[in-house]
């Protein structure tokens, strides 16, 4: 069976309705499935909830859990952690869970940096908050996750890793010392607390990474350290809900992962990776 807690609809920038990937889900084995729109923010956002559909999300998971009755269907909000602004303890009282994630470094000439949007946009933020300083941004972006983790800590921590996609294709090596330091120090307090971390699938099968969203190798620390993890698809359309899962589940194999972290009857539990996949 799989389950998957990263899924976006038509309330944020995903493709369909909630109905839609319940069908999804009922076709293609997955047992348990969280919704997690991207939140709404209080300045302009083109791919975030707008603040007077939330209540109609949520209705509309409720209703998506008696039309399904062999699914188990979650809600969630997927929540930017920006510095007095939002965090994912802004919603998580209404919800089943939260997925905590770092979309925006600072702001300039009126408006927030979006770290995973195009490379112009990226550049264009790297030259004017950082003056290319590459090593400023990425080790921001990192304290930021970490600030979020230990001030607001989310049920899952989204794509750690994410600011790869656009520093790849500049002057950013992962192999430098000084990043794996970051890193290291991300694990650390990932460590101390509870977050479960999400290996999301989605730049592989939109062709933006070559890897899983953390790397291989932060996999292996997290397997060092005992972190949890959970697999994901930050499904945009139904059809995403389990894509690259089976390469995915391989790698955490061989890595030497054994268990995986999911909500089963409303509680988070381990199950052994022998007894997840495409078939109940």
């Amino acid at each position: 069976m799989w389950s998957n807690f990263h899924t976006h609809s038509h309330y944020c920038d995903g493709k369909g309705k909630i109905e839609e990937y319940l069908k999804a889900a009922a076709d293609t084995d997955v047992v348990s499935i969280g919704f997690s729109s991207h939140a709404p923010v209080p300045f302009p956002c083109t791919w975030c909830m707008k603040q007077d559909a939330f209540a109609d999300y949520l209705g509309e998971i409720n209703q998506g859990r008696k039309s399904f009755p062999q699914l188990e269907v979650y809600k969630g909000l997927e929540v930017d952690y920006i510095p007095n602004v939002i965090s994912p303890f802004t919603f998580s009282d209404r919800l089943d869970y939260t997925v905590g994630s770092i979309h925006f470094v600072e702001d300039y000439e009126g408006k927030r940096w979006e770290i995973d949007n195009t490379l112009d946009v990226f550049k264009d933020g790297l030259n004017k908050i950082f003056n290319n300083d590459m090593r400023g941004a990425v080790t921001r972006y990192l304290e930021l996750t970490r600030e979020m983790l230990q001030k607001t800590p989310p049920t899952i921590l989204g794509h750690l890793d994410k600011i790869k996609v656009n520093a790849l294709q500049l002057s950013f090596d992962e192999t430098e010392r000084w990043y794996r330091d970051e890193i290291a120090r991300t694990i650390d307090v990932i460590s101390a607390g509870n977050t479960i971390v999400e290996v999301n699938t989605r730049g592989l099968y939109k062709k933006k990474s070559e890897t899983t969203y953390p790397s291989p190798w932060i996999l292996e620390q997290l397997l060092d350290r005992n972190i949890r993890i959970t697999i994901s698809s930050d499904a945009h359309h139904p059809q995403d809900l389990v894509r690259n899962f089976d390469t995915t589940l391989s790698l955490l194999d061989t890595i030497g992962f054994r268990n995986l972290s999911l909500l089963q009857n409303g509680i988070w539990k381990e199950m052994p990776l022998s007894e997840y996949g495409p078939t109940c």
